[in-house]
């Protein structure tokens, strides 16, 4: 910890792209309903700087809220999406009906069954948190927001709320809803 200032980070998930499926790396526009989430989930908020997914339906939300309120914006790829695999931009009533047994052990277990060609998991969570390790080493205080992803948003909160990640799918993170973080440093790995 620096001493400087108190130091706060608030996730916030993409607003609507259109799409019912896993998208994953897949780098979907947000669509006009996803720009009126954003911009109603952040009219009345202040951030003194905003992260963001390198994914245009998180970085172009953040390119914008930085650019309308004059404070710094920093891109980093270590936000982006889990990669799904050969899941990605599969409706997912497909998979329920197609994989219900392999959709099912992903849900309760992703650590061990990971979507087929998926990113393995242990990498994710090391991506996503030596990112947010960085963010709030920043010495600056105030608030930071990060606009990133439902699948890293439910990573975090299993780490910092020490839930099983089979909760993650009991996670609620609807687009462009907001998560206040207390992050206290990266989670050794088990």
């Amino acid at each position: 910890m620096c001493g400087q200032g108190r130091s706060s980070i608030e996730l916030m998930r993409h607003g609507d792209t259109g799409q019912v499926s896993y998208r994953g790396r897949l780098d979907d526009a947000l669509s006009p309903l996803g720009w009126t989430q954003l911009r109603e989930a952040s009219a009345a908020r202040h951030w003194d700087r905003v992260v963001s997914s390198t994914l245009q339906r998180c970085a172009a939300f953040a390119t914008e809220l930085a650019a309308s309120r004059g404070v710094p914006l920093r891109l980093d790829a270590r936000l982006v999406e889990y990669d799904f695999g050969q899941w990605q931009g599969v409706p997912i009533a497909r998979l329920q009906r197609d994989s219900p047994d392999a959709l099912r052990r992903y849900w309760s277990d992703p650590e061990r069954h990971a979507p087929p060609f998926a990113e393995p998991f242990a990498a994710f969570r090391d991506r996503v948190t030596q990112a947010l390790d960085e963010i709030a080493g920043d010495c600056r205080g105030g608030t930071t927001l990060v606009v990133t992803h439902g699948a890293v948003i439910r990573l975090l909160r299993c780490l910092v709320e020490a839930r099983d990640f089979g909760d993650m799918i009991h996670i609620d993170v609807a687009h462009a809803s907001l998560h206040p973080l207390a992050w206290s440093g990266r989670t050794p790995a088990a």
